[in-house]
């Protein structure tokens, strides 16, 4: 299957790297030519031309693609690519449908998307937004300090990931068959682990942990981070139920993020600089809940900030446009005794560099986006597609329980899962409709029209479609 990538920057490539291990036939088009010899050592057919051509489009292939991503920093850019990508695929009769994907930034674009406009006037079969889902990585990444990443996965199932402490003196050194008959409740789930000069892979029973070992667990709501994270050697700070968070500007992100915590029985307070903002976030239905307090002052201006007394607050975040500007503002909270600190980025590499400087938690923008992508690149697929920030090579992904998959209707212990698959959740509708999240645990059915949340290898990705016979 032929893949198009329009956009050579950090979100393209990533999007190139996390595709070539499943053999894709895959084209990256950029008219830069610092980002075209950038990506000369990827496996795949790099083509310098201008995304919104249609004779780029046409050396690229896309009378033969199946799927179409324009993922530069333009939203104006990516819609016309689309637009002209769906029109040249259908004159040059296309051997397949052309699915379109588009990564925009603008609100509004992504409400016509949303009322079902972007389809008909731009042919854009998907949206990538990943705003939303930044926002939750974020808010619960926050919960704890000894995070490295949190992976939400919807109905309230979380992929955390960190390493093992120095106190797990029981979890190291032993076969995990044997460490599991020391938990009534059972261990953990692991789904992934990365060692040091070693390459990740999916725990089994014969597996045996070291300390410094990197994990990703999969748990279901966010009172399970806590115990998964004792469990493997960490301690663990206190974070209370009804937080107090203090929110560096009243952006459409400043106040999604405000919507979140609020959502979650937090009191919130958001601090603005411009009038305007804070009297738009003021008057709006977010706003006009009574645990929101918005303030129009400068939030580097220590006298407001010892104001609203900001050592008795639990969280501190920043929803400015600029990264170094988010910094700056949760550097000076955390030293004024703000214990939890955590922003959004644009620039990946300062992750890393945040958390040396002592900042909680950081999310980077361009990661969600790739995963969001990649949902929607693996169409045959019934949900989400994730790759793990700390444990690479392992990838989550969202499989429907057919009735030709052999293991309907039987427990998890009897469905001869190989050891290189690891099934992290079952989505399952209750009652009322509702999707659910259920552990997988050995004696749990697996029914028909359940989704089930696994990890496995990338390059596994295609084996485990052919067991639940996609």
């Amino acid at each position: 299957m032929r893949v198009i990538i329009g956009g050579a920057g950090r979100v393209g490539i990533a999007l190139a790297k996390a595709l070539a291990k499943e053999k894709y036939d895959l084209v990256l088009v950029d008219n830069d030519s610092r980002a075209v010899a950038n990506a000369q050592s990827l496996d795949c057919l790099v083509v310098n031309g201008n995304i919104t051509s249609r004779e780029t489009l046409l050396e690229a292939g896309v009378n033969h693609a199946s799927v179409f991503v324009a993922a530069t920093p333009s939203d104006e850019a990516n819609l016309i690519a689309c637009s002209i990508a769906e029109h040249a695929h259908e004159a040059e009769e296309g051997e397949d449908a052309l699915t379109s994907i588009c990564r925009l930034r603008t609100a509004s674009y992504v409400e016509e998307y949303a009322k079902g406009h972007l389809l008909e006037w731009a042919k854009v079969d998907h949206v990538v937004n990943p705003l939303h889902g930044a926002i939750k990585r974020l808010n619960a990444g926050l919960r704890s300090t000894e995070l490295e990443e949190v992976i939400p996965f919807e109905d309230e199932a979380y992929v955390i990931e960190f390493d093992i402490g120095e106190s797990a003196h029981s979890i190291v050194g032993r076969p995990l068959s044997d460490v599991k008959e020391d938990f009534v409740h059972g261990l953990p789930n692991i789904v992934g682990v990365k060692r040091d000069g070693q390459r990740s892979f999916i725990p089994n029973d014969d597996s045996v942990l070291e300390v410094g070992d990197r994990l990703a667990v999969a748990v279901i709501g966010l009172d399970s981070f806590n115990p998964a994270l004792i469990t493997f050697g960490h301690e663990i700070s206190y974070f209370p139920e009804e937080p107090r968070v203090v929110i560096v500007g009243a952006t459409s992100i400043g106040t999604k993020m405000a919507k979140d915590w609020l959502d979650h029985g937090a009191s919130v307070t958001v601090l603005e600089r411009e009038l305007h903002l804070a009297n738009k976030l003021a008057g709006s239905k977010t706003g006009g809940n009574a645990n929101i307090d918005v303030i129009h002052g400068d939030h580097l201006d220590r006298s407001i900030l010892e104001e609203i007394s900001i050592d008795q607050y639990d969280v501190a975040l920043s929803a400015l446009e600029d990264d170094h500007a988010n910094i700056a503002a949760v550097l000076m909270m955390s030293d004024l005794g703000v214990p939890h600190t955590g922003l959004m980025l644009y620039d990946a590499d300062l992750v890393k560099v945040t958390q040396r400087m002592g900042i909680s938690f950081a999310v980077d923008r361009h990661r969600v986006a790739v995963s969001n992508i990649l949902s929607h690149v693996h169409r045959s697929l019934s949900g989400r597609y994730a790759l793990l920030a700390e444990v690479p090579n392992v990838v989550g992904i969202t499989l429907k329980v057919t009735e030709r998959a052999k293991f309907a209707g039987k427990q998890v212990k009897d469905s001869n899962f190989p050891d290189w698959m690891r099934p992290a959740f079952i989505k399952r509708r209750n009652l009322s409709g509702a999707w659910e999240s259920i552990e997988p645990k050995p004696d749990e059915l697996l029914l028909e029209n359940d989704r089930v949340v696994l990890f496995c290898l990338k390059e596994r990705v295609a084996d485990a479609q052919k067991r639940f016979k996609v």
